[in-house]
């Protein structure tokens, strides 16, 4: 039919550009729109105080081997300290684990709340050094007297105090294992009641 010739780029033009420009066109569009506040973006939004412990945790994070030494000396600077705090106040969450549980707190109680002969062994030493030394045959003699009594005495009253802790272990915690909480109270026993660490939480005669 006579008309307009077509151009010959009409003709063979590609249809999957043809196809494709729409598309393009209207995700361009789309991207110019302003998105609505309340629309979801795809992730949840973190709170305020997850994002501060994120921010805190990359700020503190060491970016060398020199500032991890200095970070970990603080750390156990500090952890020290709680220990040492925990010493005199018998904290159990930062306490040694020798003197973790309620095993050995009831071991520590029990030997606070009563005389041992062992924790006045360093007075009675001084007293019966200072005897031996005196240049008097009769006093020399009642210093190794002396000595041989304070030595019964601790060995009589560790065996005797072992036995009654033992028993009172078994009664109070028969489900748990109650190993070496009397040698670790026996320990604590030869100890002035003073220098004891931890500090007595129990008054001498108080049931523990």
């Amino acid at each position: 039919m006579p008309g307009k010739p077509l151009p010959l780029g009409f003709v063979f033009r590609s249809r999957a550009k043809d196809e494709k420009a729409p598309a393009d066109k209207a995700q361009v569009t789309l991207s110019k729109q302003p998105r609505d506040p309340q629309a979801p973006k795809g992730r949840p939004t973190p709170k305020r105080s997850e994002a501060q412990s994120q921010r805190r945790s990359v700020a503190h994070t060491p970016t060398n081997r020199k500032e991890a030494a200095k970070r970990q000396r603080e750390e156990r600077r500090q952890a020290l300290e709680r220990q040492r705090q925990a010493l005199a106040t018998g904290d159990e969450r930062y306490l040694p684990a020798r003197d973790k549980g309620p095993v050995r707190k009831f071991a520590r109680n029990w030997v606070d709340s009563r005389f041992n002969v062992a924790e006045f062994f360093l007075p009675l030493a001084v007293v019966i050094l200072v005897l031996s030394v005196v240049r008097v045959p009769a006093i020399q003699s009642i210093a190794l007297l002396l000595w041989l009594v304070v030595i019964v005495l601790i060995v009589l009253d560790a065996a005797f105090s072992g036995f009654r802790l033992k028993k009172r272990l078994a009664e109070r915690f028969p489900d748990e294992n109650t190993r070496g909480a009397v040698a670790y109270a026996l320990m604590r026993s030869l100890q002035m009641r003073r220098l004891r660490l931890p500090k007595p939480q129990v008054k001498r005669g108080e049931r523990p």
